[in-house]
């Protein structure tokens, strides 16, 4: 739990990032809020057909008792809007930081002076950044539908799948948004990997932090700058604890 914790709140230290490049962060928030409309348009546009649409996919519930009837509906709604909202954070996610690639990548380079005084040379780079992003939608689905299947679950689903889904997709979090400053230190995605489940609950700690201020309304656009900031003091702290092994590259180990 202590390691948990200390993975939220590398989330309130990306928050700081304000205070010493505020230009830099308050860019960042453009590309979110420019994505954070499309996605919450779409999220709206869901939840007002979401009804009908439920209506639709179970005529045979019409013959049902009406109570039965109606806690077969009201849990394929709740899972199907929940996975629907996880799906978007993810994407909205993959979606912002590619586009914002010039933006985020300020903030990172911002960070890493603040902190360690220099910028690692490995470069990230747009395509890099698609290619992620790509990555962790198709990812996202399949965290989406894992929680859409336990939220069908009568009674318990509803809170079951929020759980899933919210450990799910901070998992996913935390890799996509570690990911810039991993690979600013030559470590491909195998050996980003590696860091990120030597460091489990660290990670877990940093994506779910992230993921629940994402839900909360305009939370997405407000944090993201704070989550690059924060996961680049993630992948700081990961690495100096992290044993020395074949992941770790000379320009990580110092």
């Amino acid at each position: 739990m202590r390691e948990f914790l200390q993975g939220a709140a590398m989330l309130l230290r990306g928050l700081g990032q304000w205070r010493r490049s505020p230009g830099a962060m308050a860019l960042g928030l453009i590309p979110g809020f420019l994505v954070g409309l499309a996605f919450g348009a779409a999220l709206v546009g869901w939840a007002v057909l979401l009804g009908e649409v439920v209506d639709d996919w179970t005529p045979f519930a019409n013959t049902w008792d009406p109570l039965w009837a109606t806690v077969l509906r009201t849990a394929i709604v709740v899972a199907s809007f929940g996975a629907a909202a996880f799906l978007a954070i993810v994407s909205f996610t993959a979606v912002t930081l590619a586009v914002g690639e010039p933006f985020y990548d300020r903030i990172w380079r911002a960070t890493e002076l603040s902190a360690t005084g220099r910028i690692p040379e490995a470069e990230y780079g747009f395509w890099r950044a698609v290619g992620d992003a790509v990555r962790l939608i198709v990812r996202g689905v399949f965290a989406a539908l894992a929680a859409w299947l336990v939220g069908l679950i009568p009674f318990v689903g509803g809170p079951l799948g929020f759980v899933v889904g919210v450990l799910l997709t901070g998992w996913l979090l935390a890799d996509e948004l570690t990911s810039r400053a991993l690979s600013a230190r030559g470590l491909d995605r195998r050996a980003r990997r590696a860091v990120l489940r030597e460091n489990r609950a660290r990670a877990l700690g940093f994506g779910v932090a992230t993921q629940l201020c994402f839900l909360i309304p305009l939370g997405a656009v407000a944090v993201m700058p704070a989550a690059v900031a924060g996961s680049t003091l993630w992948t700081h702290a990961a690495l100096r604890e992290t044993p020395a092994g074949a992941h770790r590259t000379p320009d990580a180990a110092r």
